[in-house]
Formats: structure tokens, sequence, C-alpha cells
């Protein structure tokens, strides 16, 4: 059965063919597998750098401007005076040192985002080998090591995503749910492309976005026409 609805999903548009975003998005409703749950929409974007070199690691955050359509726990860690002020901003824990306990001796993730003031790093850095392998240790380049609470939290309420380059060259991000209507999974793959753009390497050489590809949880991936996003893409 699942054979067949991917089949179907292939049906009526060309796989091969690299579409617009807007036409791209247009056509993700019919790629749907699964009517029993809204399927994730996700962003596929091969970049032209070598992950090994820490120069050309490129790594960031941005807030979806339509959402994510999903709600993220947020866990803050952070002295006593600024509790009060995670907690009214959205934040679903606050606290210090009960919470580094309570992660190292309880295996306690009832989160899915962490966010550390700086005065708070040398703690949380003594439960690092618990929070590396997912992908939980905050980092400042996306945001989440800050003493402006207020902001990192209702970011990551409003949608901001993180992302990553793994060791091939790729990010993937999830960037909308299937429900969305396809004008607001188009003004988000905007801004991730956008910021991926605006993070390009200066030692990246020869063309540094080389493929976009978004597709719904399950079914086909629709490829991206980058043309828009060929200038001042060649390294020198």
């Amino acid at each position: 059965m699942a054979g067949k609805k991917y089949a179907k999903a292939r049906e009526g548009w060309e796989t091969q063919k690299k579409y617009t975003i807007s036409e791209a998005c247009a056509l993700l409703p019919r790629t749907k597998i699964s009517s029993k749950w809204d399927e994730t929409v996700d962003v596929s974007v091969r970049l032209g750098v070598n992950p090994k070199y820490a120069d050309q690691m490129v790594r960031g955050s941005v807030v979806m401007p339509s959402g994510t359509g999903k709600t993220k726990r947020v866990l803050v860690i952070c002295k006593p005076d600024k509790v009060k002020d995670a907690l009214e901003a959205g934040a679903d824990y606050a606290g210090s040192d009960e919470y580094i306990k309570k992660i190292a001796e309880e295996n306690w993730f009832e989160f899915d985002t962490l966010v550390a003031t700086p005065d708070m790093m040398v703690q949380v850095g003594k439960i690092g080998r618990v929070l590396g392998p997912r992908g939980l240790m905050p980092n400042p380049k996306v945001g989440t090591v800050t003493n402006d609470i207020k902001k990192a939290v209702s970011e990551l309420k409003a949608g901001r995503v993180e992302f990553r380059v793994e060791k091939a060259g790729i990010i993937q991000t999830p960037i909308g749910k299937a429900s969305f209507a396809p004008e607001a999974i188009a003004v988000n793959l905007h801004a991730i492309l956008d910021q991926l753009m605006k993070l390009k390497p200066a030692t990246a050489k020869g063309t540094y976005m080389r493929s976009v590809t978004i597709s719904t949880t399950h079914g086909p991936g629709i490829k991206i026409d980058t043309t828009p996003y060929a200038a001042g893409q060649k390294g020198e």
C-alpha cells in the first residue's frame, strides 16, 4: 500500500525537473503520503563546503516567518535572578544546578532546546557528554548561549530553527507542516536559503548552493531551481 501511495505522489509532475520555490511549494500537497497525521516539510541543501575545515563549518539559526507547526519545549539554565524573566518569556523550565543535576542523575530530557547564560556554561559543560550527542549543547553561534534570555526564548517559541552542516556538506531542517499554505512554506524556505547565503564561508570555492530539495516526511523530493541564488556564489 505504501508503495502505491508513493507512486501516486509522484504522478502529475516531473521528478527530475527543478522548480521555482513557488512552484515546488504548490506541488507539496499532492506529494503527502499519510492522511492520518500532518507530515513535516523538510528541506535538504547540499553546499559546496568541506566541514572538516573549521572555516567552512556552516552553522546558525533562523526564525521561520510562518512558524514550524511545532512548539518547542525550552529549558533555560541561568542564575536565580533571571529565572522569572525566562519563564515570563515562555520558557517551559528555568533554573540552574537543580536542572543540571536532574539531567546528569535522572537522564531527564523533557525539553527540545537548552538555552544558557554565559555565566552558567562551566556548569553546563559538565554534562556536555550527554547533551552533545543529542544536539542539545548550547552554542553562541545559534543564539542559545546568551544573556538576552527573553529574546532567545521568544524566538524559539515563534519558530526559530537551528542548523549545522553535516559531514557530506548537507544541511537538513524542517520548514513547516504539510497542512501549511504553499505561500507559508515558500516564505520559510526563502528565509533559510537567504540565511545560508549570508553564512557562506569566504574560503568556499566553486558553486556554494549546489542543490536544494524539499519533501514531506514520507513523500518524494521536489528539486528547487537555485538559479536565483547563483549570483555571487562563485569563489575567487
